[in-house]
């Protein structure tokens, strides 16, 4: 894998602003092409805004695996029966017939950096001039031993959305009361840190609704504390008391192996047994990421935070969870926060527009139980390091219930505006 120094990316991105100073379009035949790798939040983002910002500059393509995208965010309000299933499920035809953004569905399978094309699994080539890659995640199933690709039909992992959600609930609708649930919570980096435990809530939830109170749920946690702790801990025992039980591993021990034909978990410190077993691996990014050469040992892809641009190839962005994005979460609002700024620094690589300074904001929003919502969240700025936080708030413990149901009700309103900002309104 190619791995610049910092200097010698300096130097490689003072060469390209000099030879980028006269617009593309200028010097190629016919117009320039960026080609977008993903159409999750980050990329199908970053085609709508280049091709709505560009209009006929510019060419926009987007490659996609799949005709419909159901995001992760949400799914759990899926699980806990405040969603349909259609509801978090979109298509592309506006970006294609409202943006004139030309959709393929198939499998990128490799870029050929030098000849700048992506070559699709079915042998077909992709040319571009900007490629930016937003493959999001790929889980690493050996991560926890003994569960693999066959394993997550038994012990779904559910963390990417689809057909596993489905699944999951479908195991989470068949459960009777006193049977137990046991979730095996990933180390990490990883998409979504408060997705895990909105997720146990939404399951608690099912289980209160049908008064299942002799059942339990147990979360067997690799890392010391998560994401809004206190905030989930004080809902659980609000709204479930006695229901979840939480092991970080100075309880556990560490996570030995997972058994899908006996439904067992095995740690240092005991063996569970779970009538369902949700098991979230460690994650990388996506496939495409790693054979390009733009991720690093760490899995993921350094990127330059002030423009999401590839620190392997200048000609390659990526956003999203498959990159390196400093104290920003990968989440799917991060996604669309960069996706945004990286699709202005290719439109102004390839037509000479005017670059603003980068910006980027989040914010993660939970439902812990009916009309009780929190959130945490940050501004973002680069600096020479990273992009680094520069304000940030969080819920706070004790909130009354009308501020509780606002914060809910502004995530629903949040749902509807950031998926018409991705898929087209």
């Amino acid at each position: 894998m190619p791995n610049l120094s910092r200097r010698g990316f300096g130097l490689l991105l003072g060469a390209g602003a000099t030879t980028l100073a006269m617009p593309y379009y200028a010097r190629a035949q016919g117009k320039p092409r960026a080609v977008v790798i993903g159409g999750g939040a980050g990329g199908a983002t970053a085609a709508r805004y280049m091709a709505k910002d560009a209009g006929d500059d510019m060419d926009v393509t987007l490659i996609e695996a799949n005709p419909l995208y159901t995001t992760c965010f949400f799914s759990n309000l899926y699980l806990g029966g405040y969603r349909d299933f259609d509801s978090i499920t979109h298509g592309y035809d506006k970006l294609a017939s409202n943006y004139g953004i030309s959709i393929v569905n198939g499998m990128a399978d490799a870029v050929d950096r030098d000849a700048k094309v992506v070559v699709m699994a079915d042998g077909s080539k992709v040319p571009y001039d900007r490629l930016l890659v937003a493959p999001g995640i790929d889980l690493i199933y050996d991560s926890v031993p003994g569960y693999s690709e066959e394993a997550a039909e038994i012990m779904p992992h559910s963390w990417k959305a689809g057909p596993q959600t489905q699944l999951l609930k479908a195991k989470l609708d068949a459960i009777e009361n006193g049977q137990q649930i046991v979730m095996v919570a990933p180390p990490n980096p990883y998409r979504c840190p408060p997705g895990p435990y909105e997720r146990v809530s939404m399951m608690a939830h099912i289980l209160k609704e049908k008064g299942f109170n002799d059942s339990k749920i147990v979360i067997l946690d690799p890392k010391p504390k998560f994401s809004k702790q206190a905030l989930f801990t004080e809902g659980w025992e609000k709204h479930y008391p006695g229901m979840i039980e939480w092991y970080g591993p100075d309880v556990h021990g560490g996570i030995k192996s997972v058994n899908p034909s006996t439904g067992e978990v095995e740690t240092d410190f005991d063996t569970f047994k779970g009538d369902l077993v949700n098991v979230i691996p460690a994650q990388k990014a996506g496939m495409i990421a790693a054979k390009a050469g733009l991720a690093n040992d760490s899995g993921f892809c350094p990127i330059d935070p002030k423009s999401m641009r590839s620190k392997a190839d200048e000609n390659i962005f990526v956003i999203g969870d498959a990159s390196i994005a400093g104290d920003m979460p990968k989440s799917g609002f991060s996604a669309n926060s960069q996706a945004k700024v990286a699709a202005m620094a290719i439109r102004g690589d390839l037509t000479g527009s005017k670059v603003f300074p980068a910006k980027y904001s989040n914010t993660c929003w939970s439902l812990i139980e009916t009309n009780d919502g929190v959130k945490v969240g940050a501004q973002y700025a680069p600096n020479e390091e990273k992009i680094a936080s520069t304000s940030k708030f969080i819920s706070q413990t004790g909130e009354d219930a009308a501020l509780r149901q606002a914060t809910y009700e502004e995530s629903v309103g949040w749902y509807n505006g950031i998926t018409a900002d991705i898929f087209g309104a």
